[in-house]
């Protein structure tokens, strides 16, 4: 990939209105794929697959570098909603491995699929460093799927409620909405952001009103100009029409 592909759909909530961009195009997700993970947790602990408060050990294999806590913290036991948190908040790498362990990649995305993602998906577990021997990232996906996610994690069903919850933890605010005036701690936004080598992704629902995702790609070392334009995006996702700016 030799120039920066830029990606993005959003979906008006109150008017339905939708526009794109490249928004059928297949790209890496980087920490964006964890929201399938988070969908199928949340489903599950509403169906009573899953409880919220059953303890996950820790297991040597589970830890990864990159971002987290949990390489730094000695507690080894975690609830899956614990981890679930740590995930959607501060993109937790251990924390996703742990719940990628217990509910595994292919119900993952079976899940996702279900929920009309057939183009999103997850390859692997996080895996710092990726090696020639593992598939080549961790989640691909297009920006109409992705917001379509978040079309759906606007409802009020009780997964959706739970999963819009964790994704309002989330520390990241330096993409889509970087140049959005906004207060990062009044639940004006759900979101979920990837950081990678050439990467940066984010999904979310932005004020109650409109659901959006926002992929780039390029080449290595391209991280500040894809910044730029996610940064960019956002600007416009918060058009003055809809009086997000």
């Amino acid at each position: 990939m030799n120039a920066i592909t830029l990606a993005m759909a959003t979906r008006d909530l109150l008017t339905g209105e939708a526009h794109g961009v490249n928004e059928d195009v297949e790209l890496p997700l980087a920490s964006v794929g964890k929201l399938l993970l988070l969908a199928e947790v949340a489903m599950s602990i509403e169906g009573g697959i899953l409880g919220a408060d059953e303890p996950v050990e820790l297991l040597d294999d589970d830890y990864c570098a990159g971002s987290g806590l949990l390489t730094s913290l000695a507690n080894r036991a975690w609830t899956v909603g614990d981890l679930a948190l740590l995930t959607a908040a501060i993109s937790d790498n251990t924390a996703t491995n742990a719940l990628l362990r217990r509910v595994g990649v292919e119900r993952v995305n079976a899940a996702a699929a279900a929920l009309g993602l057939s183009r999103t998906r997850l390859l692997d577990r996080v895996r710092e460093p990726r090696g020639p021997e593992h598939p080549p990232t961790f989640a691909i996906g297009t920006a109409a799927e992705l917001a379509s996610l978040a079309v759906l994690v606007s409802g009020e069903e009780g997964w959706q409620v739970l999963m819009r919850g964790w994704m309002r933890q989330n520390t990241d605010h330096s993409l889509v909405p970087a140049l959005v005036r906004h207060d990062p701690e009044g639940g004006w936004l759900a979101n979920k952001t990837g950081t990678d080598d050439g990467v940066r992704t984010d999904v979310g629902i932005m004020s109650g009103r409109v659901a959006y995702a926002v992929l780039a790609c390029g080449p290595p070392g391209s991280d500040h100009e894809l910044a730029t334009a996610v940064r960019q995006a956002g600007l416009a996702i918060a058009s003055p029409e809809r009086g997000l700016q």
